[in-house]
Order: structure tokens, then C-alpha cells, then sequence
């Protein structure tokens, strides 16, 4: 991936243009208009304004080539597709590199999760759609990244936020947020209950989440990052049948009521980071975390459904970026390393038909170590072209030592070693008008669970390798001084050793995975937004894609030139948003999602449809003072029935989990 800075799609209340964007991402700073990739950055006001701020999905609709799915089964988490990658995922992210404040959620293995992302102090969420293993490492998809509040670009208040709603949604939050000299900070709390549409759907979570900044003077500065996430209770309603949904689409699926499927959460997350923008001639960044993560989980299937592990997972990173000529012309480069582990002790215990937990079927302490080196430099040949040129080095070892005596010894390794590569050039025709092409290589390994043997037999499926990527780009993107702002890119992507999952007769929802020979993902994808009158604004955001196995056969059946199941080929999103004096607005969305199959045969259809949502909101003043906030929306306005997720490959026609239909929300947010 060459560069890493993301696109604004919203012009500011203070009118700045696409343009005039520099952002900080966390390898590298970068002008916009001179970034030869595809990137999309949302802002504050998409995140919060109006919204209850329970998922990604809110803030995430107007970027294109992004799909997102599973936004109502917190058990399993949402499902977020870039460019086709990470659709493979039963829950939690694949393939895609998630970031919050610099740490890596994602995990050597290439697993993440999204539960703990504090939604109500996020100040951007920038996106990187394609391949970005060059300075990310394991991650085919591409990058989302979240930055939340530290302090100092917020006047210093507390506020009290109250959200109640269908289904008995009830969420509370409390933020506060200050500067002292050298020192800011932000802290944020906040409980959720929720039922949920269908049965056996409830949640129960807590978070907090603070940042502390020193400032050493000003180059130097230090921030400690603390994030506590306790969720005693994310139950699994399931899938469904065809004729399940047809006769009651609230209904739990098979055993999960009896099995009581879902999951607990206990999770805690420590940062440190330090910048020293005067290192030398140039600047140093360097961060470390450590996160531990206690989870139990009982699926819907009898059998070896009770998953319980504690893991520990910590790394660190650095890097240093300096400015300089080369040849007589201006170059900026970074360089940096990370090293990464996870290690989780995990065990396996079985589910009697009955609903009964008996004795262990698995004990094994998995762990990945991730140790990875990387460059990228950036070459003005003129004040019009620049040439960007990046590489990295990746070593991931994955183990597992099996003590669970039973069966035998199950203990297993297996090590890869991976080059990424990318090149691109950007070309500045006129002031604030962009064109730029690249091409760009990246990996992804399988995770532990998509290494699970489905013969029973050895600690990781010796069968499964990763897929590999070649990554094609090329790009427009502008602003003109009529408030039109417009983004274009096309792209072609080849990959060699696909990821599938499957899931065996006789199974129920055991996942496996496989490898499904060669795809081909290539696509347009269209961003535009224009603000007509001072009070309006519209963004529009298509996606034309097509996903397809170039070379793939499985138990004597051929899928070559099917489409990838779980995947909308077209997606168009839209936007209309008014805004008031004084904080007042109305905002109109209207999204449309194409069709889709659900397996790799193709002969599991899924409908297309389309969704509309509508919020809008009001603030009431003391003097010059902000006192107080109402807001309310209604999701799925015209009460579409549709499917929050649907299973690829599932066994027994289990697909579908239908989403809920029509749903308001509204509240208040003190402020003092």
C-alpha cells in the first residue's frame, strides 16, 4: 500500500476542502493529494451527531467498497468486508487491520475484534480500502483505523448522555474532557442493556476508556491509553432456515435457548506512547501495549461448543521518519520494526444434546509471535509528480502445544515468512485535483481457527496456506470551488490460495476452512459530495464490483467463474443532511444493498433490498453555553425485512439471521 492518509468525504462547518487534509495515521503523515491509494475518512460529526452509537455500521455507510454485516449479534460481532476481504468471517474481522489509538486490535494471527472500540469519544475513523500489508503486515483487505478524543481539541466539559429505544435499548454514557497546562485528557464510561430484536439476543456491556497526554515540551510528548471492557452477557440467537424466517423471523435458532449460546468478555487494554519530533534530523515514535482478553463462548451445537480461553497478547513499535534530498530532489522517508505475540490458554468442553456441560475435549496453549521490519519512502520528482515506494518483511510463528492427553498429542507448528511490496505515483494535474495509480502485494495467513483440522487429526491443518494477494489501483479525486468534491478508483485484485469456509454435514456450525484456488475481485468504486446552499449537503457513495473464483474445485464440483459467497456486488449509499443554526439538523440516508449467494455453488439466493434511515436533533443554549442536546432516529424506516447476516456455506440450510425491521431511538445529552 503506498501511503496511508484517508480521504475526508465531508467538507467542515469551517469549509475546508478534501484538499487542505493532512491526517495522522499511524505509520505515516501525508498531504492527501499527494497519496496514490484509495482512502476515506470519516469525521466526528457522521460518528456522534444523532446517532446511538452502538457499531461501526453508523459511521461506516457512505465509504465505499466497504460492506458491513452481523451488526445485531453482539455474540459474533459485525462482519466488515473491504474489497471483497474479510467476507469469510463466522464473527469478528479477517483479513482487514483494525487500529485504535496505534494499537493493533487485529492479532499476529490476523484475527480482531471490534467489541471494545469506544464510539463515544471517537474523533475519525479513516479507512484504507485495498491491500496494506507493506507497513501493516498479516492484512489482504486493507486498514480501519480509530482515533479517539486526547483532550485537546475539545473545550474542557462533561457531559451526560442518556439513549433509550426499541427493543429495550438503554445505553449510558459519561464523558469528560480537559486541558492543564502540558497535561489533557479524556475519559469516557458508558453502560449498555439491550434485548435485541430476536430472541436469545440480549447484551450486557461496560466500557471505559481514557487517554492521558504530557506534553515534554514541544516536541516531546507522552499518552497513556487504558480501555476496560466487561460484557457479561452477549447471547447467540443463531441462524435460521428459508422456512424457519418464513414462519417467525424473531425465532432463536436450533439448541441456542437450551445451550444458552453467547458469550462473556473481560477485557483490558494498556498503551504507552512517545513522540519526539526533534530526534536528530528527523522524528521518533514509539509505542507499546499489552492487552489480556478473558472469553467464554457456547455455540449452537452439540458437542465440543464450549470455548473458553485467557489470553495475553503484547508487542511494540518504532519508527523514525525523516525528510532529506536524494539526487537533488526532495525525499521523505519512515522505517521502522514491530514485534507482536499472542498467546492464548485455551480449552474445549462438550455440550451434551441434553444441554449439559461435560468433561474437557481440548487443552492447548496457542501462540503467535509477529516480528515484522518495513520502509517507505516518497520521492517529489516535481511539484506535480511524486513516486512512493515501500517494502516490509514479516515472520509469523504459530504454534500449539497440546496438553489434553486423551487423543493423543495434537501439538503442531508451522512458520511463514512473507516480502510485501508497493509502488505508486501520484500526479497533481491541477490544484486540488489528484490522479494516481499503484500496485501493491500483501498476505493473510489463516488464524487459528481457520487452521482447525477437520479430520480431528494433528494441532494445525497441514492443508491450509495463505492466500496472497496482487493489488492493481488506479485513482481520481478532486474538490472544486462549488462545493463539489468527488473521489474515483478502479481496481483489480488477484489472489492465489483463497480462503473459504465450510461447514460438514453432521457438523451443525462447526466452521472449517479451505483453500479455494485463484479469485479475481475487481470493481469501481465512487464517492461524491456536494454542498448545494450553506444548509445542505448530499454524499452518495457507489461501489460496482465483481468477485468471482477464477480456479476452484471441491468433492467433485467445479466453481470456477461462481460468484464469492457473502458478498453484494453493488452497494450505493446516500446521504442528505441539513444543518441548522445553532447545532440543529436532519439527516436522510437511503442505502441500497444488491443481492448475493450465501454458498459456493451459487444456488443459495439472497434478495436485494433497500434501507432507509432518518435522524435529526437539537441543542438548547444557556447564554453562549451549550447545555443540552435531544436527539431521535428511526432505523429501517419503511420496515424492510432483510438479513443482518447470512452465513457462507452453512450446514442444514442454517443461512440466515434476519435483521430487525422498523426501530427508533432517542435521547438527551447533558452537558456542563
Amino acid at each position: 500500500m503506498s501511503g496511508l492518509v484517508a480521504q475526508s468525504i465531508t467538507v467542515t462547518a469551517h469549509g475546508q476542502t478534501p484538499a487542505d487534509i493532512v491526517v495522522t495515521s499511524p505509520i505515516m503523515e501525508r498531504a492527501l493529494y499527494e497519496t496514490p491509494a484509495a482512502m476515506s475518512v470519516v469525521r466526528r460529526g457522521p460518528i456522534q451527531e444523532g446517532q446511538p452509537r452502538l457499531k461501526l455500521d453508523e459511521s461506516l455507510s457512505q465509504v465505499p467498497g466497504l460492506f458491513l454485516q452481523n451488526q445485531e449479534n453482539y455474540a459474533q460481532g459485525e462482519r466488515i468486508a473491504i474489497r471483497g476481504f474479510g467476507a469469510r468471517a463466522p464473527f469478528g474481522v479477517r483479513g482487514i487491520t483494525v487500529m485504535v489509538d496505534g494499537i493493533p486490535y487485529t492479532l499476529p494471527d490476523g484475527q480482531a475484534q471490534l467489541d471494545a472500540i469506544d464510539l463515544d469519544t471517537a474523533e475519525r475513523i479513516e479507512v484504507i480500502r485495498g491491500p496494506a500489508s507493506v507497513l501493516y503486515g498479516n492484512a489482504a483487505g486493507g486498514v480501519i483505523s480509530v482515533t479517539t478524543a486526547d483532550g485537546r481539541s475539545q473545550p474542557d466539559q462533561t457531559s451526560v448522555r442518556i439513549t433509550g429505544g426499541s427493543d429495550d435499548f438503554g445505553k449510558l454514557s459519561i464523558t469528560n474532557s480537559g486541558r492543564d497546562g502540558p497535561w489533557s485528557h479524556s475519559i469516557s464510561a458508558s453502560a449498555l442493556n439491550y434485548e435485541g430484536y430476536r430472541d436469545q439476543a440480549s447484551v450486557e456491556k461496560y466500557l471505559f476508556n481514557t487517554k492521558l497526554r504530557r506534553d515534554l515540551g514541544s516536541d516531546r510528548s507522552v499518552t497513556t491509553i487504558i480501555n476496560l471492557l466487561q460484557n457479561p452477557r452477549s447471547e447467540d440467537p443463531g441462524a435460521l432456515t428459508a422456512e424457519q424466517v418464513n414462519a417467525d423471523r424473531s425465532q432463536a435458532g436450533k439448541f441456542t435457548e437450551k445451550f444458552d449460546t453467547g458469550q462473556t468478555v473481560d477485557q483490558q487494554v494498556l498503551g504507552l506512547q512517545y513522540q519526539d519530533l526533534s530526534a536528530g534530523p528527523g522524528e521518533l515514535r514509539v509505542k507499546t501495549f499489552y492487552i489480556r482478553r478473558n472469553f467464554e463462548q457456547q455455540l449452537p451445537y452439540p458437542g465440543d461448543s464450549r470455548i473458553d480461553y485467557d489470553r495475553d497478547y503484547f508487542g511494540a513499535r518504532a519508527d523514525y521518519r525523516q525528510s532529506l534530498e536524494l539526487v537533488g530532489l526532495p525525499f521523505r522517508y519512515v522505517a521502522g520494526v514491530e514485534a507482536r505475540e499472542q498467546r492464548d490458554d485455551r480449552i474445549r468442553r462438550e455440550m451434551s444434546f441434553g444441554g449439559n456441560l461435560q468433561g474437557l475435549t481440548a487443552e492447548e496453549l496457542q501462540t503467535a509471535t509477529a516480528l515484522g521490519a518495513f520502509a517507505q519512502g516518497d520521492l517529489s520528482l516535481t511539484d506535480q509528480w511524486l513516486l512512493s515506494v515501500g517494502g516490509r518483511f514479516d515472520r509469523i510463528r504459530m504454534e500449539v502445544d497440546d496438553d489434553f492427553a486423551p487423543d493423543g498429542d495434537q501439538s503442531g507448528s508451522r512458520t511463514f515468512r512473507e516480502w510485501s511490496g508497493s509502488a505508486g505515483l501520484s500526479y497533481n494535474y491541477q490544484d486540488s485535483h489528484q490522479a494516481y495509480i499503484n500496485i501493491s502485494t500483501a498476505f493473510e495467513t489463516p488464524t487459528f481457527s481457520e487452521f482447525a483440522n477437520p479430520t480431528g487429526v494433528g494441532g494445525l491443518n497441514p492443508e491450509t496456506e495463505p492466500q496472497k494477494s496482487l493489488n492493481h489501483e488506479l485513482g481520481l479525486r478532486g474538490a472544486f470551488n462549488n462545493g463539489i468534491d468527488y473521489d474515483l478508483s478502479l481496481f483489480w485484485v488477484d489472489v492465489r490460495d483463497e480462503l473459504i469456509p465450510y461447514e460438514l454435514d453432521g457438523s451443525d456450525n462447526r466452521t472449517f476452512y479451505r483453500n479455494a484456488g485463484d479469485t479475481t475481485r475487481k470493481g469501481v468504486e465512487a464517492a461524491m459530495g456536494w454542498l448545494f446552499t450553506p444548509s445542505l449537503r448530499i454524499d452518495s457513495a457507489l461501489t460496482l464490483a465483481s468477485y468471482t473464483f477464477d480456479n476452484y474445485h471441491s468433492d467433485g464440483n467445479r466453481y470456477d467463474g461462481n460468484r464469492l459467497p457473502g458478498l453484494p456486488e453493488e452497494t450505493w449509499s446516500n446521504r442528505l443532511k441539513w444543518q441548522g443554526l445553532g447545532g440543529t439538523f436532519a439527516t436522510l440516508e437511503a442505502r441500497y444493498i444488491g443481492d448475493m449467494v450465501a454458498d459456493d455453488g451459487n444456488d443459495v439466493e439472497v434478495d436485494d433490498y433497500w434501507l432507509l434511515n432518518l435522524r435529526a436533533g437539537n441543542n438548547v443554549y444557556a447564554g453562549q453555553n451549550l447545555l443540552l442536546k435531544g436527539f431521535a432516529g428511526v432505523r429501517n424506516l419503511t420496515d424492510r425485512s432483510h438479513f443482518a447476516n447470512v452465513r457462507i456455506n452453512a450446514s442444514n440450510d442454517r443461512y440466515f439471521e434476519p435483521a430487525a425491521g422498523r426501530t427508533w431511538y432517542a435521547g438527551l445529552e447533558f452537558v456542563f
